[in-house]
């Protein structure tokens, strides 16, 4: 078991009083089996409204709504978990999964219907077909663990990380061509690829605890997981090459990444803004 404290800090200067919007709030860790919530703290400035709900996919969603004009915005969250997620090829396949390719059963492949469509409209374009078959002859009958195994090691050693600070995510097509991308750019060619191959998939997004001298220090972290019968669902970041385990901790999942910022909303107002975040994870546990 990890003791984790998460310091997330995002502030958005503007360029003169504004009236703030409804602002979404993706920001409290997904708690479960593998983990939980110790404590929580959110401070917004301006002061706000803050409604918890929860939306389709099961995440906490925090509304904040305000009355008053601002020239900043600053929200602070800070979170202690307890992690236990610490043997992540702990886990059991059905039969008629352990090999690929396999076929969902009928009830299970109902609910996962929304999670085998292209994450960025990319699944049919050619240069990703091409890719894949040179990461897995098609068709071929494979241990399903280590297709999964093999296709994020391929991403994980092919690809340049890059830290990107533009919003959005590249279609996989971008990503091949470029040979680069963020967590996020890596997360969705994973997905976009697994959903090649029959396999139901969603986009994760959280935090890494990882050493300031590796990457993603001060920012969030993407990565994938893949619905595998028996054993649920199983996260894989290419970005790192590893499977998911006591370091991510997930925040929130989906079927596209878009709906999944850590911060959204509008403002009324003088234009102009720009933004500042940081983020710091600190183990807890010694």
């Amino acid at each position: 078991m990890q003791r984790l404290k998460i310091l997330h800090r995002t502030y958005y200067n503007f360029s003169g009083a504004v009236q703030l919007g409804v602002h979404r709030l993706l920001l409290r860790p997904r708690e479960g089996h593998d983990l939980q919530i110790e404590s929580s703290k959110l401070d917004i400035t301006p002061p706000a409204t803050v409604r918890w709900t929860r939306d389709e996919y099961d995440n906490s969603v925090a509304t904040a709504t305000f009355d008053v004009m601002a020239t900043q915005l600053a929200i602070f969250s800070e979170v202690i978990v307890r992690q236990y997620h610490d043997a992540p090829l702990d886990f059991y396949l059905d039969a008629a999964a352990v090999n690929h390719p396999f076929i969902y059963d009928a009830e299970g492949a109902v609910a996962l219907r929304p999670y085998f469509g292209s994450i960025v409209g990319a699944s049919h374009n050619p240069p990703l077909w091409n890719w894949l078959s040179q990461v897995h002859r098609i068709g071929q009958v494979i241990p399903t663990y280590e297709l999964l195994q093999r296709l994020m090691l391929a991403i994980h050693r092919s690809f340049s990380y890059q830290v990107r600070e533009a919003a959005g995510v590249r279609s996989s097509a971008e990503t091949l061509s470029l040979g680069s991308g963020s967590c996020r750019d890596f997360a969705a060619l994973f997905i976009d690829s697994a959903h090649l191959l029959g396999l139901a998939a969603r986009f994760v997004t959280g935090y890494l605890n990882t050493p300031t001298s590796q990457l993603d220090f001060g920012a969030t972290h993407a990565w994938a997981e893949v619905y595998l019968p028996g054993a649920g669902w199983i996260g894989f970041d290419p970005t790192i090459g590893e499977l998911a385990s006591s370091k991510h901790i997930a925040v929130a999942v989906g079927r596209l990444p878009q709906a999944l910022s850590p911060v959204s909303g509008s403002f009324f107002g003088a234009p102009g803004t720009n933004m500042d975040v940081g983020v710091w994870v600190t183990d807890l546990s010694s």
